[in-house]
């Protein structure tokens, strides 16, 4: 399951990490919905009922649009049908943040977004998942293996190429107008399989997640790439890592970067930070998700679903791993 995720990039950033190439071989980044920019909070501890970066097909908004064509919105997490009749959302009797796969074609509550291809990416730096240990539960930092990219052409500044690859969750999307009128609220469920053989041991259910651009492209297509071909794409996968993390991630009023921060475990006292761990924990307070780029700061040209790890919790541990001396973490041998 996935109850709760970090996305800790302003907005600018999330359009710059979502580039892709379009049908002539052009490389684009989608835009914002009209509004949805403003919607979206940065935070390293997401909740259900909260805003999240989601990509979609731009058809869904303009009719005459390409379904290759993307666009960024800002959704609530957990799903309100459109045939919901109370006037407040959050009077909804279903859990919906997350739809389990096997089921997901039989139930109300998502025959009608499938029938409709409103297929969506969800988009965070990683999820958090609680393995039970005992009468305690110890959570876990979850996502993409991270490689070292090939240095961008334009990036003539020093850097070294290393990116942090963006987490992509499949989902479904709908939107529901209130009875009493207002504006349309976008809600989505994340789509939910068995747990693979790296995961199960944490949890035995794992969000779908889309491994490269041409299974979120083949997700998002729903123009070309009709439903039964798209479910091919919703399996576990075994491309995942993790790493422990404080329990203060428990309560999802804690926005801090210790939230991704790893701890050392251990089994007679509370888990803990090694000193420099600490140390990084007290740096990374004062670069805390910013919405706004700081004015003359040029972001090289990044690698697709990737963002510099000078940007995010995730890619600031990866530093300090090594400053550890611990190895990076790296793509498992399939």
């Amino acid at each position: 399951m996935c109850g709760r995720t970090a996305c800790t990039l302003a907005p600018e950033e999330v359009c710059k990490a979502c580039e892709y190439q379009d049908k002539q071989g052009q490389r684009k980044s989608p835009q914002w919905r009209d509004g949805d920019s403003d919607k979206y909070h940065p935070s390293y501890n997401k909740s259900p009922q909260s805003n999240s970066p989601v990509l979609l097909s731009l058809r869904h908004f303009q009719k005459d649009a390409d379904s290759s064509e993307r666009v960024l919105a800002s959704m609530r997490w957990g799903l309100i049908p459109s045939w919901f009749t109370e006037t407040d959302p959050s009077k909804i009797q279903y859990k919906t943040n997350n739809c389990r796969s096997d089921t997901m074609t039989q139930k109300t509550l998502y025959k009608g977004p499938l029938s409709k291809g409103r297929r969506c990416v969800v988009l965070a730096d990683g999820f958090y998942e609680w393995r039970r240990q005992d009468s305690e539960k110890q959570p876990y930092y979850i996502y993409f293996p991270q490689i070292k990219a090939e240095q961008s052409a334009d990036a003539k500044d020093g850097t070294d190429g290393d990116s942090w690859r963006l987490l992509t969750m499949a989902g479904l999307f709908d939107c529901w107008q209130p009875p009493n009128g207002g504006e349309p609220l976008y809600s989505y469920t994340i789509i939910t399989v068995d747990s693979s053989k790296s995961m199960n041991w944490i949890h035995d259910r794992m969000p779908a997640i889309l491994d490269g651009d041409e299974e979120i492209r083949k997700w998002l297509d729903f123009g070309e790439v009709p439903a039964n071909e798209a479910f091919t794409l919703i399996r576990p996968i075994e491309n995942i890592t993790y790493h422990p993390v404080s329990s203060i991630v428990n309560n999802s009023r804690n926005n801090s970067p210790e939230c991704t921060v790893a701890i050392i475990l251990n089994r007679k006292k509370e888990p803990t930070l090694s000193a420099s761990g600490k140390n990084m924990l007290l740096w990374l307070q004062n670069k805390s998700p910013k919405k706004e780029q700081p004015e003359g700061l040029k972001s090289p040209k990044l690698s697709q679903f990737a963002v510099s790890p000078k940007k995010t919790s995730a890619g600031l541990m990866h530093q300090w791993l090594k400053i550890e001396g611990e190895p990076s973490p790296k793509r498992p041998k399939r």
